[in-house]
């Protein structure tokens, strides 16, 4: 006798379409990582290289290390940005910025920090790690004007307020997240339709626990990764392959619903 477990087969939800998840967003919040960047050439900085053979990000991205050595800080910051501002918004930052346009209650919440989705043209978002080209001051807590020139000037620069020491306006290891940046995100989070989660990791918190927030609160999650991360068990639908690719394909989605 065959028992009724013997008769059963797996059974697997049909996967979604694209335009299923998107008829009816109103409100989208895109969660991004270093992978978005990777195809604009922007490296993870934790490799090797010339004078930071002796250096660990871990040893430099400190307030320790800033108040022991500034003007080593500043000379490892001053030529990441000389990488930095030789690469280019790539395919995933253009159409992560051409969807903010097409949805009136939209949100881009990044990891990265090396303003490129600014450049692409980004507006309604939060920097959660910082931005590599901006400086405040460790005194007077003044926020100064972005500091383009590579090279710096001045190395280290002086607040012109009181004349403390700048120091790059991004989050260092052992600093807590800015908790307006934070909440907004966690709001954005819990109230959006649908949350686009584009190359990251997802294991730096609290950045990492934000689509499973969107889930918990009902949002459909797409994930668009080069391979699963723990955000794929959650996720409504998932794009494998490089960034550029995978929103490429969800901003013609778009298109051909809204336009």
């Amino acid at each position: 006798m065959v028992s009724p477990s013997q008769n059963q087969t797996s059974y697997s939800p049909p996967d979604p379409s694209l335009e299923e998840l998107i008829d009816e967003v109103k409100s989208m919040v895109v969660l991004t990582g270093a992978g978005v960047s990777a195809e604009s050439g922007v490296p993870t900085f934790r490799g090797k290289d010339g004078l930071w053979n002796n250096f660990r990000p871990e040893e430099l991205a400190t307030p320790e290390a800033f108040l022991r050595d500034p003007e080593l800080v500043w000379k490892w910051y001053d030529w990441r940005r000389g990488i930095i501002g030789a690469c280019h918004p790539n395919p995933a930052h253009t159409g992560i910025a051409e969807l903010e346009t097409m949805i009136d209650d939209f949100l881009l919440v990044t990891q990265n920090v090396d303003g490129l989705h600014k450049r692409a043209g980004s507006r309604n978002m939060v920097e959660i790690h910082g931005n590599i080209w901006g400086i405040r001051c460790v005194r007077c807590g003044g926020v100064g004007e972005e500091e383009t020139t590579v090279p710096m000037r001045t190395i280290p620069p002086i607040c012109g307020v009181c004349g403390s020491l700048l120091r790059p306006d991004v989050v260092w290891f052992g600093e807590s997240l800015d908790s307006k940046d934070l909440e907004r995100a966690w709001v954005g989070a819990g109230n959006c339709d649908l949350m686009i989660v584009v190359g990251t990791s997802a294991l730096v918190y609290p950045a990492a626990g934000l689509p499973q927030h969107a889930s918990d609160c009902g949002a459909k999650i797409i994930e668009i990764n080069i391979e699963p991360t723990p955000v794929t068990r959650i996720a409504t639908k998932s794009l494998f392959g490089p960034a550029s690719t995978g929103v490429t394909t969800v901003v013609g989605a778009f298109r051909s619903l809204f336009l």
